[in-house]
């Protein structure tokens, strides 16, 4: 259970940001006990990974931050982050944390199944976020660009942490994205449909 929750946390955070959660998994297992990493995914601790991942996280991070720029960074990062999330969730998933001493066959045995499952956690978040942030961009004047993307950077690598440190958490995490973005897209159709209403009127 608790290595599921770690799974899911780090392919959620992957959905926001591809490389956050796996330059976390790698600088933990590299240079703390926090996390054990099983063979197949050893190297993520591999400095030269790491000084990699550094790099396109270094560009994803500007190329996301200016209006029109994360658009386009969102269409090439719809291959991207799904892949990082489903490395992620298996990395997670099967590794020894502080929370997880033994690791479900499951996630150790047959690796496509982790791969899988985090892709398609990853898969969904990303396109909440693709579908959010043109939107505001526009209604924002690019405005919201550097702010979101900054929050979702934060908050990628904060989910990323708790699913290590406090797996139990990710329930909680989740619950509260899925009740944002459900909470956005309401307020979106009654602004929509505000709008309709007062251009029916004046014509």
């Amino acid at each position: 259970m608790l290595e599921a929750l770690t799974g899911t946390g780090l392919a959620t955070a992957a959905g926001l940001n591809a490389y956050i959660p796996l330059l976390v998994v790698g600088l933990l297992a590299r240079f703390t006990n926090w996390i054990d990493l099983p063979g197949a995914w050893a190297w993520l601790s591999n400095g030269w990974v790491i000084a990699i991942l550094a790099g396109l996280l270094l560009i994803e991070f500007v190329a996301d931050k200016i209006p029109a720029v994360d658009s386009v960074n969102d269409i090439v990062q719809t291959v991207v982050r799904p892949t990082a999330g489903g490395m992620a969730f298996a990395a997670g998933a099967g590794s020894e944390t502080i929370t997880v001493s033994n690791p479900a066959d499951l996630f150790t045995q047959k690796m496509w199944v982790p791969l899988v499952i985090g892709a398609l956690i990853s898969l969904t978040v990303h396109a909440g976020k693709a579908t959010a942030r043109p939107v505001l961009n526009v209604a924002t004047v690019g405005m919201a660009a550097p702010v979101v993307s900054t929050a979702e950077d934060v908050t990628s690598t904060g989910i990323s942490f708790i699913a290590i440190l406090i797996p139990l958490l990710i329930i909680v995490v989740l619950i509260l994205m899925v009740f944002l973005f459900f909470r956005w897209r309401r307020k979106r159709k009654a602004r929509k449909a505000t709008v309709a209403s007062g251009v029916a009127r004046s014509s």
